[in-house]
């Protein structure tokens, strides 16, 4: 996986980066070329290594929702280009995504940041790394008011919206337009906390897992189960320790 996800990125990725022009999607966001070779690439490649079909983000919903029920037993997901603004506009923060899910759960997940050059990954009940160093990269446990929290505030209701810019139990926080390279950070210890009110399923596919293998806790807006959410509109209030979790969860329960 991790071979493939520097294959894709250096043949169809990068050399496209600053050189594409983006269009808009029906739903409102962006695509461009690139985004489709890279999950042409992934589709002919993956299934080489496990013979599973490919949900890529630039598919139609009606095809993503019949291979996400037909194939419980084995499933890639990809997001050939997370964070595509960003790419399109030549703002150096976007990755590619893979992961393998069986049974609706991830079993292994790869976050490739090509200018970085960091790959991160996890395998189920075997750890997280970027690159060769295991994760975390950090074990201080500090306490909430110190954290630096990702947030995007888009899916969130007004109020909490409204409450994490206003009175945030926070130091600081920060949103560059990419979830799945939230996720890695997050788990490598450059944040500490996390909340987005709906991922989309490639947009956690492979960072939940990353951060949970790192020793992260995540949870969910309105379920006490992260897993029992839409898997289409999931919502995610993370942190990389269990202290931080607990309180960073109290308060946003408090504050929904």
């Amino acid at each position: 996986m991790i071979n493939i996800a520097r294959e894709v990125a250096a043949t169809e990725v990068m050399p496209r980066y600053q050189k594409v022009v983006a269009e808009v999607k029906h739903d409102g966001s962006l695509f461009t070329e690139a985004d489709l070779a890279a999950q042409t690439a992934l589709q002919r490649l993956l299934p080489l290594l496990v013979d599973c079909p490919v949900l890529g983000e630039e598919m139609s919903q009606s095809e993503q929702e019949k291979l996400w029920e037909d194939h419980p037993a084995g499933l890639w997901i990809v997001d050939p280009i997370d964070g595509t603004s960003n790419f399109a506009h030549g703002l150096p923060y976007f990755a590619v995504s893979i992961a393998l899910y069986r049974e609706h759960r991830p079993v292994l997940g790869v976050v490739y940041i090509p200018v970085l050059d960091e790959c991160f990954a996890a395998e189920a009940g075997c750890g997280a790394w970027l690159n060769s160093e295991r994760l975390p990269l950090l074990n201080d446990d500090k306490i909430l008011k110190h954290a630096m929290a990702s947030i995007e505030t888009k899916w969130l209701s007004g109020h909490l919206a409204t409450r994490v810019v206003t009175v945030n139990p926070y130091h600081s926080h920060r949103n560059f337009g990419a979830s799945t390279i939230d996720w890695c950070w997050l788990a490598a210890g450059r944040t500490d906390v996390m909340l987005h009110g709906a991922q989309k399923l490639w947009d956690y596919a492979a960072g939940v897992l990353i951060l949970l293998e790192s020793g992260g806790q995540v949870g969910a807006l309105f379920h006490d189960n992260y897993w029992d959410e839409n898997p289409w509109h999931r919502s995610a209030v993370a942190a990389r320790t269990p202290s931080l979790f607990k309180s960073w969860m109290e308060w946003v329960q408090k504050n929904k």
